[in-house]
């Protein structure tokens, strides 16, 4: 491909620089199936909460650094120590409630794994298992919720899950490619099983 080529390639709205476009073509609304890679999503999308995605974006690598590449069962046992030290971290979200739902989320999240088998298989059962195929013409038609994340939503919190919203938990599905939410002139649309005229 051509960089001119490259250069005049539709994306979504919001991928407007360097890291937000490698994160748009490689990641955003791709399907994910393996646990660990739910889990970093889950954590991430709540950091968000009140900020940008690119400052997210910016600090994951550091964040799959202190926190142990989101290995949940090493998250559910940090202590006191660990957390003061993550406070105390200027590479991620330097925000106690956060930290501690990141703690207890992983706490909630192997409960989930041991009764379903995997959390793959508790989140995407919200979709029915399968991808929905939106065909949205513009970002601004996009939605902040829909029933799926209500629905996901409640069930996480009564799983004493936290930052999970219906807002967080509709960006997560997103994300991991429950939904591919890429407006219809953006090339991953269809690259992603998108199509745009019904049959």
């Amino acid at each position: 491909m051509s960089k001119a080529t490259a250069k005049e390639m539709v994306r979504c709205g919001w991928a407007s620089n360097e890291l937000a476009v490698k994160y748009h073509d490689e990641e955003w609304g791709v399907p994910v199936h393996d646990d660990r890679l739910l889990f970093e999503f889950l954590i991430l999308e709540g950091a968000q909460a009140g900020l940008s995605w690119d400052t997210i974006l910016k600090k994951r690598p550091h964040y799959r650094t202190v926190f142990d590449r989101f290995n949940a069962k090493k998250i559910s046992k940090y202590d006191e120590k660990k957390i003061e030290a993550l406070l105390a971290d200027p590479g991620i979200v330097r925000n106690r409630l956060k930290i501690n739902s990141t703690v207890s989320n992983a706490q909630a999240f192997l409960k989930v794994q041991k009764e379903f088998g995997s959390f793959d298989a508790y989140l995407w059962q919200f979709v029915g298992g399968k991808s929905i195929q939106n065909k949205w013409k513009r970002m601004k038609d996009v939605p902040a919720t829909t029933k799926e994340s209500h629905a996901m939503s409640r069930d996480l919190k009564k799983r004493e899950f936290r930052f999970v919203g219906s807002t967080i938990c509709y960006a997560l599905m997103q994300a991991v490619g429950m939904v591919n939410d890429h407006t219809v002139d953006c090339y991953r649309h269809p690259q992603l099983g998108g199509k745009t005229n019904k049959r």
